[in-house]
């Protein structure tokens, strides 16, 4: 774990660690604050993360035909409010 002076400091090899396949933590103000890692590493999670997830358009298209409630839903009247 770098603090973030030293990874400013030492900025190549912070680099080079994270190319060898080992992410670089790096705190601020004593707080974890990134991870600098490897751009094959992060390409190989960012598809793995997108890889179970529909499109939006296809989420949006699972929703129940005209947009129905469930029957077990209660039914809820709005309050009178005073202006």
């Amino acid at each position: 774990m770098w603090t973030l002076q030293d990874a400013k400091n030492r900025f190549s090899a912070v680099v080079e660690a994270a190319l060898a396949g080992q992410p670089q933590q790096v705190t601020r103000r004593g707080k974890p604050a990134v991870v600098v890692l490897s751009a094959a590493d992060y390409a190989r999670m960012q598809a793995a993360a997108t890889a179970h997830r529909g499109s939006f358009a296809a989420h949006l298209r699972a929703f129940p035909a005209g947009g129905a409630l469930p029957e077990d839903r209660p039914a809820v009247t709005p309050r009178d409010v005073a202006f």
